[in-house]
């Protein structure tokens, strides 16, 4: 549903959070998104059936548990085996002098996962009785900022380039936590796709109120109000909580262009030891050889693996030099009164946001393979100093993209629009 302007259905007055502009939104039908019809941002689209989401949920907590129970990769070499479990991802790096590394691995594959799905199931239930359980309105506001770190899907990936990369090395075995790990990344993507915290907040304290004084179709800034990023509630610009969901309001992120280059210029910093140094070190024989985030992309070239060189080339490379450009160019634009093509503006600004998380899988290959490969003086694979660095320039670069508000390009490109001469005429 593009245009909630037609509805005939009860209505209400948000802010879209993508460009501020003030929308006229009526409940979509079942199945269908309501988007912002100038950034195309999707605001709004409830489930089609609100029991199979906290159903999914605990399906996915049941196969989380599963797959850490049981085996997840078995490497054999000269009639030598060594298996691996999800959690030896993680332990394994904290045992070589890597502990933030570990820490990151098991959190955002294993810890934030499983706080997400049991946070969905207590607020489906609170949102089920009367009175309301402590912590609801705090569960679903967490909601939101746990999302983008939750990266099982990733991790599952990752797993597949760690198959192709060991496979010439020795005999490789999926066991039982691998097909369960991917079925619970599966349910944790399908879970997250139908959570919607804007419905939730309408369950719990109805739909948001509207201003009298608002009109849609300008932006809400220009006419001194501000929308909630958490409930979509109007209010005036001067306050500093919401009143519907308290929630901490601001008109803008603040200093949001400083915040964002600032984190773009340690992000810089960092690539040069992610890539110089050696993310991983393996030992064979006796013999050592470092490798480096090039070199490994090179050694897939060599034995022909075309397409996980690509994979790990685009994500460990392309990727976050790409996404500093791209954030670079967005904080220009907020800054430009020239007239930009604000589509392609928002796309990549959504593409940005999206695609950094996925910078991850060398950082998960790592975590795999040095868990696995433990073969003493046969064959290992240990961490290597720019493992860390490398994660330092995924996390660095997805806090700029979370920390860049695209209001700001909106709100420059306006001053060349009629909304400010229209709101000036009628002031």
């Amino acid at each position: 549903m593009d245009d909630p302007n037609t509805a005939s259905k009860p209505e209400t007055l948000v802010a879209c959070p993508v460009c501020d502009l003030v929308l006229r939104v009526s409940a979509p039908d079942k199945g269908q998104w309501v988007r912002c019809p100038r950034c195309r941002h999707p605001l709004v689209r409830p489930p089609e059936d609100r029991h199979l989401t906290p159903a999914l949920a605990v399906a996915a907590l049941v196969m989380l548990a599963v797959a850490l129970s049981f085996p997840y990769i078995e490497f054999q070499r000269s009639g030598i085996g060594e298996s691996m479990t999800v959690l030896d991802a993680a332990t394994k790096l904290a045992a070589f002098h890597h502990p933030e590394l570990g820490l990151l691995v098991f959190g955002t594959i294993v810890v934030l996962p499983a706080l997400y799905l049991l946070a969905v199931l207590w607020i489906e239930f609170s949102l089920g009785r009367r009175p309301r359980l402590a912590g609801t309105r705090t569960l679903i506001r967490a909601l939101h900022y746990c999302k983008p770190w939750m990266m099982a899907d990733v991790f599952a990936i990752a797993a597949l380039v760690s198959l192709v990369k060991i496979i010439g090395m020795a005999e490789v075995f999926l066991k039982p936590g691998f097909w369960t790990f991917a079925g619970f990344a599966l349910l944790l993507l399908m879970v997250v796709q139908r959570v919607n915290p804007l419905v939730m907040w309408a369950r719990l304290e109805g739909p948001p109120q509207a201003p009298p004084a608002l009109r849609p179709g300008l932006s809400a800034r220009l006419q001194h109000y501000q929308g909630c990023e958490q409930c979509s509630q109007l209010q005036p610009i001067e306050h500093q909580h919401c009143d519907r969901c308290s929630a901490r309001l601001h008109s803008r992120h603040p200093d949001s262009i400083q915040r964002t280059l600032a984190y773009l210029v340690a992000a810089t910093i960092a690539c040069f030891p992610a890539h110089l140094y050696p993310i991983m070190v393996t030992t064979s024989l006796g013999n050592t050889q470092p490798a480096t985030i090039i070199s490994g992309v090179l050694q897939f070239i060599a034995h022909g693996d075309w397409p996980i060189a690509l994979v790990i080339f685009t994500a460990s490379v392309v990727v976050p030099f790409g996404k500093i450009l791209a954030l670079s160019w967005l904080c220009l634009a907020s800054r430009r009164e020239k007239p930009l093509d604000m589509p392609a503006q928002m796309a990549l600004y959504r593409f940005t946001e999206w695609i950094g998380r996925w910078s991850m899988i060398d950082v998960f290959v790592v975590a795999i393979v040095v868990a696995l490969v433990r073969l003493g003086n046969l064959m290992s694979i240990d961490p290597g100093p720019g493992g860390m660095a490398f994660a330092a320039v995924v996390i660095l670069t997805m806090l700029a993209a979370h920390s860049f508000d695209p209001r700001l390009i909106w709100d420059q490109q306006q001053r060349r629009t009629d909304d400010y001469d229209a709101l000036e005429r009628r002031a």
